[in-house]
């Protein structure tokens, strides 16, 4: 808005209210200046009526405030918060953890299998010699005689999910699954084909 619109506009809103100022006259002196004036009387009496001494120390005390803030440091740090660090579990210590915690659910009996699962997919690399093969794959491969068993527990572990096998809704028991394999035979068959893997490089 230019500078001649502002002028025109506030003589505009001037000469309203001159015009409206006599009409409005009673209105505006019941509604505001009355009261006004009122307050302004009691306020008046109200600091005659306080001692001077209670007015000085009120000053004293506003100026304190002033100059403690004006004092203080404009950054304020809070206190470092010490965090524990979280325990780092190597891969071992996890996997002997979940075994000791895999007799309270399939969550913990699949967590062990998955890892020998994994396991057994990289002996297989190792001794095929070739590192393109799929995850997804079968775990089979030349002089290699896992029992059914075994063989559809790492394949469990591997491909599958502890989700496929929900507790019963009418006893709360989780349902049989090839998970319920005895971990010891999976760790004694993997360990031979370690050592026979160790055996060929040597």
């Amino acid at each position: 808005m230019s500078r001649r619109r502002l002028w025109l506009v506030g003589g505009a809103v001037v000469a309203l209210a001159l015009l409206l100022a006599f009409p409005l006259r009673d209105v505006l002196n019941r509604t505001v200046i009355v009261p006004l004036a009122y307050f302004l009387w009691v306020l008046g009496v109200f600091y005659q009526a306080m001692p001077q001494l209670i007015w000085w120390v009120l000053a004293l005390l506003v100026a304190m405030i002033l100059v403690a803030g004006s004092l203080a440091p404009g950054e304020r740090y809070a206190r470092r918060r010490i965090l524990k660090s979280a325990a780092i579990h190597g891969q071992v210590e996890g996997l002997a953890q979940a075994i000791e915690k895999g007799r309270r659910g399939i969550y913990f009996r699949w967590i062990v299998a998955n890892r020998l699962g994994k396991l057994a997919h990289k002996i297989l690399v190792q001794r095929e010699g070739n590192p393109q093969r799929s995850v997804f794959a079968p775990l089979v491969g030349a002089d290699w005689q896992p029992s059914s068993a075994l063989q559809s527990y790492l394949e469990t572990g591997l491909h599958g999910s502890f989700s496929d096998y929900p507790a019963s809704e009418r006893t709360g028991a989780p349902a049989a699954s090839p998970l319920d394999l005895d971990i010891e035979e999976a760790v004694r068959f993997l360990e031979s084909k370690l050592e026979a893997v160790r055996d060929r490089y040597r």
